[in-house]
């Protein structure tokens, strides 16, 4: 479990005590993950904190990841039935969308509500319906509501949508129904603020959610400069277009935003998503802060474009030398992406030099809860054994010690008294005059680089 995973599992956790959720504009993102954890996690017969575990925690994701291919249907009728099609089956099967849509964070959520909110932008320029509207104000309600970073695509979409608009469009005044784009604005605003508040208020029990909200967007502005996570501007170039794959797929991406028709059967200009794709782009390039997660959201957008690229080779090359070169186009990406995805996300998940497992926790760590089980067997406390964690980060460390109901965490310096056994950190580990001075120390890997000590007396006969 990545150290964010445990921090969500244990906030899902908390919520599951009966707690009421706080929202944190410093250091969490929205509640849409949790109000999607929670359910998932009693149907899953999970009653606390203790009684989770790496599948109930993460199906939640896993499932919405699932039911974000089926959203690619609702394109057909915006961009076709191949390019939706090719667009769904990159996005199934890129190393990068199942990578996250197996860990319990933010993003596979944010990126579903993201197409749902393409898909209903897109629509409604077809048909400016009540209905489409209220759907669009669904979506980019969810947005806000799984991360802070929403207002980055609402500006991209805001950028798209005055393209659209045009000189030509607005020289001539009559071919738009203003009074009709009017109305379904004040529709989609008003079910955007009633999705937003009613999560963030987390159905009306905490009102404060709402101001602590408009907290963030400072916040937001200050991390954007890196807080340690800073990154060249070409970091998603690299990473998205890494592998046997990623290559081909951008190129199958910028090929389809060349050829993509400018007009729709029935008039209404679509290239608004290439507007999108360029201007999310270099905003998250722009922004020296960068993670691997984020490139998701750059993925989305890709795969779309990459779709379109697919069906102009097999609906241009009509013969039977272009379909069978079609084929080949699709089977050899298929291939690619495969391969990719076997090493990245199954092969070696957790390993450093996989460019999904940033910071992760190194394997080697799950050997700690174990241990620990191992020596409480030998006392008469069993699992009530007293534990103290000392370290100014421990995380993950809390989810693999959840079992263990005395546990305690100290910051180094403080004192946690008698106990039977510490854990510190390897900056706390030397602490003058510290309890665990002269016991003996066990190591296990936390993240690359970083260590924590398992100290028993010397006395202790545990092998």
């Amino acid at each position: 479990m990545h150290t964010d995973e445990a921090i969500n599992a244990y906030i899902t956790g908390d919520l599951l005590a009966g707690n009421p959720y706080q929202y944190d504009p410093k250091d969490r993102h929205g509640p849409a993950l949790y109000a999607v954890a929670l359910p998932v996690a009693k149907l899953a017969g999970v009653k606390n904190f203790a009684g989770m575990t790496e599948t109930s925690v993460r199906l939640g994701p896993a499932l919405v990841g699932a039911f974000t291919i089926l959203l690619f249907g609702l394109l057909v009728e915006v961009l076709g039935i191949v390019p939706a099609i090719g667009a769904a089956l990159l996005f199934a099967i890129s190393p990068i969308t199942v990578y996250y849509s197996r860990d319990f964070i933010h993003e596979t959520l944010f990126v579903a509500a993201t197409l749902w909110t393409i898909v209903f932008a897109g629509r409604i320029l077809e048909e400016n319906s009540a209905n489409n509207a209220i759907a669009l104000g669904v979506g980019a309600g969810l947005m806000l509501a799984c991360k802070e970073t929403a207002t980055l695509h609402f500006a991209a979409f805001g950028i798209a949508a005055l393209w659209w608009l045009g000189p030509a469009r607005l020289a001539n005044p009559r071919s738009l129904d203003w009074r009709s784009i009017a109305k379904g604005g004040v529709i989609a605003f008003v079910s955007f603020c009633v999705v937003v508040m009613a999560l963030y208020t987390w159905g009306g029990t905490r009102w404060q959610g709402l101001a602590d909200l408009g907290n963030s967007i400072p916040h937001l502005a200050s991390r954007a400069s890196g807080e340690g996570h800073q990154k060249p501007a070409w970091y998603y170039l690299a990473l998205l277009g890494g592998g046997w794959s990623g290559g081909a797929v951008l190129l199958l991406a910028a090929w389809g935003a060349v050829t993509l028709p400018w007009k729709n059967s029935s008039g209404k200009i679509f290239p608004a998503l290439v507007v999108y794709s360029l201007v999310i782009g270099l905003l998250y390039s722009a922004i020296p802060y960068k993670t691997p997660w984020l490139g998701l959201n750059l993925w989305l957008p890709i795969a779309l474009l990459a779709g379109n690229g697919f069906a102009w080779f097999w609906q241009t090359l009509r013969n039977n030398a272009g379909r069978i070169a079609s084929v080949a186009i699709a089977g050899a990406c298929i291939a690619a992406l495969s391969r990719d995805n076997a090493r990245r996300v199954f092969l070696a998940p957790a390993d450093e030099r996989n460019p999904y497992a940033y910071a992760h926790t190194v394997e080697d760590f799950s050997r700690l809860p174990d241990r620990v089980q191992q020596i409480a067997s030998k006392t008469p406390a069993g699992n009530k054994i007293r534990i103290a964690v000392v370290a100014a980060d421990p995380w993950p460390t809390p989810w693999y010690l959840r079992k263990f109901p005395n546990v305690g965490f100290w910051r180094p310096g403080q004192d946690p008294g008698p106990v039977e056994i510490y854990i510190t950190s390897a900056e706390a580990a030397g602490t003058p005059g510290a309890p665990w001075e002269k016991w003996r120390p066990e190591f296990f890997g936390v993240r690359p680089d970083v260590l924590m000590l398992l100290w028993l007396p010397p006395e202790t006969a545990v092998p």
